[in-house]
């Protein structure tokens, strides 16, 4: 679990890549700076931690881009201790970069081998997000509303189970397209049955599926 001057080195010049291609919130590269990338990849990728790519993280799944969690994370404009429901865990990077900025998260995954593993991985790093094995799609109505909602997988179209349960005046970014590519998406909730939309470019994200395995 070591976290080296080498480590952090890289990570300065990740926060450098990044700006450079256009992420303005301090508080999202003060984020990226200090979360261990490294730590949450699979052993044969660790050396390619801090380039600003993709990576498999098992279970056909992957850890995002660096460039796109800092992307989505400034669209979702999270404030301390606002609470924030991020549906796909994954390998738990993203759920450290908001518990990072001081909010309370609440995740879920839907691949069973993901959670455990986050479930392990996130506290001995000091991350303790709220874990929940389940359906995305299904949110967490008992634990709502929620100010902020992050979706990390390729959505069809907006979940509007999950515009549900987020706050009147909450945000919510979520990827939103078929296989292939996604437009990223920023929804406002306005009112009881309300919201408007604001779309921020095309990225590929895996799918987002309902169920759990």
């Amino acid at each position: 679990m070591e976290d080296s001057y080498l480590h952090k080195g890289l990570r300065e010049k990740l926060v450098d890549e990044i700006q450079r291609k256009g992420i303005r919130d301090e508080r999202v590269l003060e984020a990226i700076r200090k979360v261990p990338r490294h730590l949450f990849m699979e052993s044969s990728f660790i050396k390619f931690a801090y380039k600003d790519q993709a990576f498999p993280i098992g279970s056909g799944q992957t850890i995002s881009q660096p460039y796109t969690v800092a992307f989505q994370t400034e669209l979702l404009d999270v404030r301390p201790h606002d609470k924030v429901l991020e549906i796909g865990t994954g390998s738990g990077y993203q759920a450290a970069v908001l518990l990072e900025m001081g909010a309370r998260i609440y995740t879920i995954e839907r691949q069973k081998e993901l959670y455990l593993k986050a479930q392990t991985l996130l506290p001995k790093l000091g991350y303790k997000p709220s874990f929940f094995y389940g359906d995305g799609y299904q949110g967490l109505p008992t634990y709502g509303p929620f100010d902020r909602i992050l979706i990390t997988a390729a959505a069809p179209a907006i979940p509007t189970t999950l515009i549900e349960q987020l706050k009147t005046g909450g945000k919510m970014v979520v990827p939103v397209g078929g296989s292939g590519s996604q437009v990223m998406t920023q929804v406002e909730k306005t009112g009881p049955d309300k919201y408007v939309t604001h779309e921020h470019g095309w990225f590929v994200f895996v799918p987002m599926l309902k169920g759990r395995e």
